[in-house]
């Protein structure tokens, strides 16, 4: 338990840091939920509740503590995650390279699907903001403009699946002169040469460069790629030139598949929760995205002062 205290304590002063203005008593009960989620890494409110550092004799008094922070509105996750990505996207962009932004979505349990944006970090991908929506079956969130987008970055490039690859999300990146590498799907329509893109993929174009994309008719190069053994074929738009390099790129898109496994499956075990309320999920991704943030910064400080011989020949 004093491990837990004392790495709250840690979380609490880095949140007052970099959020001067958030409420003292919000802060130090979410720095103790984090803390709670490094030691406990689960997602089971019990099982949260049973490790919670606190005075209580029953473990469903500690649940009901966990539930009411929870279902608070004003913990904002939008708010508080926002010095934490700008952080991260001042390190991405000090580089020099493009700012890999990737767009994906992922059930995180049996009512719930999650939009997340997150940004490529290294050979994985750290949470920057999500949408939750409940959902039937396999249907996916409806599209929401995220509040904030990152600014004072040299280049930014968007990664999407299917799901994003639409006239509107090409059209938006171009307004921003932002690169892109967007997947599509085989239905849409190329007006230059009249056919439709699973078409072209057929014929092995590989490269089509300034067409016009579906009734928008929106100006677009596409690239396609289909290696032996690969059932489907990989059609994604781009900002530039097309290039069989360049549209290998849209292979930096599964650096979100370890986060998602953090959230999931190999870390935190979000689908274990019992939660129905989006509201409430959104606040426990919250908790799980600064646990991340946390042991991900920790290994970069780890990494920093006691390298290894191999991390110091890197």
């Amino acid at each position: 338990m004093d491990g837990i205290t004392r790495i709250a304590d840690s979380v609490s002063a880095d949140l007052k840091r970099r959020l001067p203005s958030q409420r003292k008593t919000q802060r130090e009960k979410l720095a103790l939920l984090v803390a709670t989620m490094l030691d406990v890494r689960s997602a089971n409110l019990m099982d949260l509740a049973a490790g919670l550092p606190r005075a209580a004799d029953r473990t469903d008094m500690r649940y009901q503590w966990i539930t009411r922070l929870l279902g608070n509105p004003l913990v904002v996750s939008d708010e508080i995650m926002e010095p934490f990505a700008r952080e991260v996207l001042e390190q991405a962009s000090a580089l020099g390279n493009a700012v890999v932004l990737i767009l994906d979505q992922s059930k995180f349990s049996d009512r719930h699907q999650v939009l997340m944006l997150a940004l490529r970090f290294g050979e994985r991908a750290v949470p920057l903001a999500w949408r939750i929506e409940a959902t039937e079956g396999a249907s996916k969130p409806r599209r929401r403009s995220w509040r904030r987008w990152p600014r004072g970055c040299p280049r930014v490039r968007l990664m999407g699946d299917r799901f994003y690859g639409t006239a509107n999300l090409i059209g938006w990146c171009q307004e921003r002169t932002w690169d892109y590498r967007l997947r599509l799907k085989g239905n849409l329509t190329v007006f230059d040469g009249a056919e439709t893109t699973a078409a072209c993929a057929e014929k092995r174009t590989f490269y089509l460069e300034d067409v016009e994309l579906t009734a928008r008719r929106v100006r677009t190069h596409i690239g396609i790629i289909h290696d032996p053994g690969h059932p489907e074929p990989w059609i994604i738009a781009m900002s530039e030139r097309p290039g069989y390099l360049r549209t290998l790129d849209y292979g930096q898109r599964w650096g979100i598949e370890p986060m998602f496994s953090d959230f999931k499956s190999r870390g935190f075990g979000i689908a274990d929760t019992q939660i129905r309320i989006a509201d409430r999920l959104d606040r426990l991704i919250l908790v799980m995205a600064l646990a991340l943030y946390w042991a991900v910064s920790t290994g970069q400080w780890d990494a920093l002062h006691h390298a290894t011989p191999s991390e110091k020949k890197a």
